[in-house]
């Protein structure tokens, strides 16, 4: 790596940052229905203005020792490892795609998978702003840049988005359709099914059998993690779309390059 490539690098991180920053205020502010823009940051407790310094990414919280300034009650160390988490996510995209106008695309894509899992985590729902927000700009994204489709014409470009987003949606509608009919109750949100039609228009058919394989695979394996530590209770409180989330970085970091090995691997072998 240059001395080039390094300080881009910083900056990327820095902004990435900055932008979990901001995601800490949607995260609290979107599913209160309050604006993310006013009033400024303040202490929950004490309701005091935060000043800038107390803004910092990151930093921030540490030069406070994680205690409001003012009345000291105690800031939650979430806010610091969204941030953290925002910036890693970002840098890590900066490296599979430096200097490509695709980080646009996907540097959106991250922003609202960060989003969507917090408020899931919190709410037990997805913001239509991050599923079908995604459904929409997914589409006129990949016909500006069909790129992210591997194509060169923006037509084809839109064509693939909409069959993506179609798989996606279709898939996991059928699948919610049929928990329904078998354990006779929602086996599945429908914030769930809206959103891996996002991820389909952003990232294509292939991603969507990938990111159903690996999400089930983590949901899986930590609830019955949960049940193997007698947290049954905690495997209910963990909702779906966080692995989702997941299974979409994962494909956009390199999953998909995982994905096209393995179908090489399964037609060399003959099975």
């Amino acid at each position: 790596m240059t001395f080039i490539d390094g300080y881009f690098t910083l900056i990327v991180f820095v902004f990435g940052a900055c932008l979990g920053s901001f995601l800490n205020v949607c995260i609290y502010r979107i599913p209160a229905e309050l604006s993310v823009v006013k009033p400024r940051s303040r202490c929950p407790k004490c309701m005091t203005n935060l000043a800038w310094k107390d803004n910092i990414p990151i930093l921030g919280w540490l030069l406070l020792r994680g205690k409001c300034r003012y009345c000291k009650a105690p800031i939650s160390a979430r806010y610091p490892s969204i941030e953290l988490l925002t910036a890693i996510l970002l840098t890590l995209a900066w490296l599979c795609f430096p200097y490509d106008l695709l980080l646009v695309p996907y540097w959106l894509l991250i922003f609202g998978l960060v989003l969507g899992s917090f408020v899931d985590i919190d709410e037990m729902w997805l913001p239509d702003r991050c599923t079908i927000g995604g459904m929409i700009a997914g589409p006129i994204l990949s016909f500006l840049l069909p790129a992210m489709h591997g194509m060169e014409g923006h037509t084809e470009g839109l064509i693939y988005s909409l069959v993506g987003m179609g798989f996606g949606f279709g898939l996991f509608w059928g699948i919610s359709l049929l928990g329904r009919l078998i354990l006779k109750k929602d086996a599945m949100g429908f914030g769930d099914v809206k959103l891996m039609g996002a991820l389909g228009a952003f990232l294509g058919v292939e991603s969507i059998i990938f990111i159903t394989f690996i999400s089930s695979l983590f949901g899986a394996v930590i609830g019955i993690s949960f049940i193997a530590m007698g947290k049954r209770e905690l495997q209910s409180k963990i909702p779906f779309g966080p692995y989702i989330a997941l299974g979409a970085v994962l494909w956009l970091l390199g999953g998909s390059s995982w994905w096209a090995a393995y179908v090489n691997w399964i037609t060399n072998a003959g099975i």
